[in-house]
C-alpha cells in the first residue's frame, strides 16, 4: 500500500519539487490557495486555505494522510504588522487541530524560515532569536506554537531552510541566474563569500530521509546543503553556462551606491529593484548554519553544486 503524503502550500517552490519527487511513489495532495506552478500537477491540488480550520479538517480526516510536510507561510518581506502574517500564525494553529483529529498521521514536519534571526547572526541554540523583519517574528511565534502545543498521535520536526534554489524558484534567489544571465551581476572585488545554501532537490531528499527518521523528533534543524560554496565560484559556473565565461569584478563601494539608489527607487514604488541595501547585504554576509546532526543521519547528498547548477539552469532554458 502506498504512502500518503500530505503536503501544505505543495504549490509553492518548496511544495512543487516535494509534490514532483513523490508523485510517482506515493499517495500525494498538494493543499495551496494557489493553483500549482507546474502544470502537470493539478490532479494532486486542492484549493485549501489554511486559515479556514473547517474545510482544512475536512481535507486531512478525508485524505488521511500518514505524513504532512507544513510548507505553507507567507513568505515575502512586504508585510507590516503581524496580522499581514496570520498564515504563519493561525495557520500553525489550524494544522496542528487537524493533526490531532486525524489519527492517521505518523509525523509532521513545519517549515520555519532561517529568518528567525537576522543575515549573519549565529545563534546559541534552536530557541535563540535574533529577528528583523516582521516575516521573522512571525515564523518565531509559529514555532513556539509547535513546541507549546500538545501533539497527540504524531512526532513532529520543525526545518529552517536557509537561501533555497533550484527549479521551480522565483523571486529573491531566481535573481540571482538572472542578473548573472543578463550580465548585471557583478562580484564585489576581492571579497570571498561563503554561504550555506540549499539546492531544492537535495533539501527535499533530506526532508523525506527526516520524514521517516525518528532520531530528531521535537528538534530544530536547519534545511540546507552541508557544504558551504564560495559565491564567486558559484556565480562563475553560473556564468560559464549561460555565456562561457566568468563573471566581472568591481569594487564594493561602486555596488554600494547602486543599492542605495535600489533604495530609493523602492520607496518610490518600484517594487523590485535589481540592488538594495537588503540584498547587498544578504550578499556580502557570511552565512553558516550547523547542519552536523541532518549530517548525521542523511550522511551524503544526491547533487553536487555544478550539476544541481546545471539542472537549474536547464530548467530555466525551458
Amino acid at each position: 500500500m502506498k504512502l500518503r503524503i500530505l503536503v501544505t502550500g505543495g504549490s509553492g517552490f518548496i511544495g512543487t519539487n516535494i509534490i514532483e519527487y513523490y508523485k510517482d511513489h506515493c499517495e500525494v495532495m498538494n493543499i495551496d490557495i494557489e493553483d500549482p506552478r507546474n502544470i502537470n500537477h493539478k490532479e494532486y491540488w486542492e484549493k485549501v486555505d489554511i486559515l479556514d480550520f473547517n474545510l482544512l479538517n475536512k481535507t486531512f480526516l478525508k485524505f488521511k494522510p500518514d505524513y504532512v510536510l507544513h510548507m505553507a507561510a507567507r513568505t515575502d518581506l512586504d508585510g507590516k504588522t503581524l496580522e499581514d502574517y496570520s498564515a504563519n500564525i493561525k495557520g500553525v494553529e489550524n494544522i496542528i487541530k487537524a493533526t490531532n483529529n486525524t489519527l492517521s498521521i505518523k509525523k509532521i514536519i513545519f517549515a520555519s524560515s532561517r529568518l528567525v534571526c537576522e543575515i549573519g547572526y549565529e545563534p546559541k541554540d534552536e530557541f535563540d532569536y535574533k529577528p528583523s523583519t516582521v516575516y521573522g517574528e512571525s515564523k518565531i511565534i509559529g514555532e513556539e506554537i509547535v513546541r507549546k502545543a500538545t501533539i497527540k498521535n504524531a512526532n513532529w520536526l520543525i526545518v529552517r531552510p536557509t537561501s533555497l534554489w533550484g527549479p521551480w524558484f522565483s523571486i529573491p534567489y531566481k535573481n540571482f541566474f538572472d542578473s548573472i544571465e543578463k550580465q548585471l551581476y557583478f562580484h564585489p572585488k576581492g571579497k570571498r563569500i561563503y554561504k550555506k545554501f540549499g539546492f531544492v532537490l537535495n533539501c527535499v531528499y533530506i526532508l523525506d530521509i527526516l520524514l521517516k527518521d525518528d532520531t530528531l523528533n521535537k528538534k530544530t534543524v536547519y534545511l540546507s546543503d552541508f557544504n558551504d560554496l564560495e559565491l564567486k565560484n558559484w556565480a562563475d559556473i553560473i556564468s560559464n553556462h549561460f555565456h562561457g565565461k566568468n563573471v566581472k569584478q568591481i569594487p564594493y563601494f561602486v555596488l554600494k551606491f547602486f543599492s542605495v539608489i535600489g533604495d530609493l527607487s523602492k520607496s518610490l514604488g518600484y517594487k523590485n529593484p535589481p540592488l538594495t541595501t537588503f540584498r547587498l547585504n544578504n550578499l556580502i554576509t557570511q552565512m553558516y548554519y550547523d547542519t552536523n546532526e541532518v549530517e548525521k543521519i542523511v550522511k551524503k547528498l544526491p547533487y553536487n553544486l555544478e550539476q544541481g547548477t546545471k539542472i537549474t539552469f536547464e530548467w530555466l532554458k525551458v
